[in-house]
């Protein structure tokens, strides 16, 4: 599918933005920008400046965030260059700011999903409050303008839309509840799905925030160029998007391989971001298959989360669900990567029988490797070019992998995204 179709040039993504994004949308107003991080492929060096010259004139402010969810801060040097801002250029017109999760002085509660409407929401999966927090700045601005990639997502289905508000700018409370919901579903009953429980969540939740809500969605190729782009509400520039990114992301097989060699790249540097080699390659592996995530370059665990994660490793959902009193207090955020990680499987009796191998080939020692739960490969005894070509031999090779689903053609069970 991605064949027959172009993407966008520099000029072209320019040009969209003057003919489709309408000034009096954002004329005399406090704007700010939510924009992904750096591990999230995206052409930002040419949408930003694209906007911005054509916002800053007509808005009163126009300022950025960051929506880091729970990744860690960027620094300055690099939201500027993430943003296509030139060396030169002070950017005294905008500031840049980084959200803070973790720090309650940043958020600001907007409200509530009650009992009810988290068990009517989850059709019954989880049945609790849950308080709404989101970055305090946002009480600054007029308009919140999500400028974003959607790909196949394994909490939500598809990332993008309202999701950049929840986790990108969110709390902690809402984040852990959502991520827990999606786990219990499992990635391979979620991903590359447009209407889930989790978007369900995430949409109420953008309902509560107290500022008008625009998004520019995009959906992209390997090297950023966009296949479309879409803008409205949230909602409805996330829904055109999901749709192409289904026809575009979604790589359909024949039959299962044995072995995947999944490989992170550069914009993964940590497992927490690079577990998506696995999440989006998991259903194509085989019973019994490996999936290797080759990340020669990839140090951590991850910088946030990787004390929780040395203390109960990677282990299939029903290892915690069986033992809930023991990992209750647990972020539920980081039992959810953990499950989503290691992916589906079974625990009875105190065993545990993970359907598929996953090694890790990177820069966390054996020793680590073997604490979590993983296996380990050196990743200098692996020759990439010797698991290409082999796809007849069950053998297969991502040489980008996280953002594209690989998926069973037998079993494909994606909604409106076919």
């Amino acid at each position: 599918m991605t064949n027959s179709l172009k993407t966008l040039d520099p000029e072209q993504m320019r040009n969209w933005i003057e003919q489709h994004v309408p000034l009096e949308d954002f004329r005399g107003r406090r704007v700010l920008l939510i924009v992904p991080d750096n591990t999230r492929t995206a052409p930002l060096p040419v949408l930003f400046p694209a906007l911005r010259n054509r916002l800053r004139p007509v808005t009163k402010s126009l300022d950025v965030m960051v929506a880091l969810g729970t990744h860690p801060p960027m620094p300055q040097d690099r939201i500027r260059s993430m943003l296509g801002i030139a060396e030169d250029d002070p950017c005294g017109d905008v500031n840049l700011y980084n959200h803070a999760w973790d720090d309650p002085a940043e958020l600001a509660t907007i409200g509530k999903l009650t009992e009810a409407e988290t068990r009517e929401i989850s059709d019954g999966v989880l049945s609790l409050e849950v308080p709404v927090q989101i970055n305090r700045r946002i009480h600054d601005y007029d308009v919140a303008l999500v400028v974003g990639p959607v790909f196949p997502h394994e909490v939500v289905g598809f990332s993008g839309g309202n999701k950049y508000f929840f986790p990108g700018i969110s709390g902690p409370d809402l984040l852990n509840f959502f991520h827990w919901l999606g786990a219990l579903i499992t990635n391979v009953g979620i991903i590359g799905v447009q209407d889930t429980h989790v978007r369900r969540v995430v949409d109420r939740a953008a309902k509560l925030i107290p500022l008008e809500r625009r998004c520019l969605a995009f959906v992209v190729s390997t090297d950023s160029t966009p296949y479309g782009m879409f803008y409205g509400t949230p909602e409805e520039a996330w829904r055109g998007a999901s749709e192409l990114s289904g026809r575009v992301h979604i790589k359909r097989h024949e039959k299962p391989y044995r072995q995947v060699l999944s490989c992170a790249p550069q914009m993964y540097d940590e497992l927490w971001v690079a577990g998506k080699c696995m999440y989006k390659l998991e259903p194509v592996v085989a019973d019994g298959g490996e999936l290797i995530i080759y990340a020669p370059h990839m140090k951590e665990i991850s910088v946030t989360h990787g004390a929780h994660i040395e203390r109960i490793g990677y282990h299939v959902r029903d290892y915690f669900t069986k033992q809930w009193d023991r990992f209750k207090d647990v972020p539920w955020g980081v039992l959810a990567h953990s499950t989503h990680v290691r992916g589906s499987g079974t625990f009875e009796n105190g065993i545990e029988r993970p359907r598929v191998q996953v090694t890790v080939a990177s820069a966390i020692p054996r020793e680590v490797c073997e604490r979590i739960n993983l296996g380990y490969r050196d990743p200098a005894s692996i020759d990439i070019e010797s698991f290409a070509d082999r796809e007849d031999e069950g053998v297969l090779l991502v040489r980008k992998a996280g953002e594209h689903l690989y998926r069973l053609r037998e079993t494909d069970t994606s909604h409106g995204a076919n």
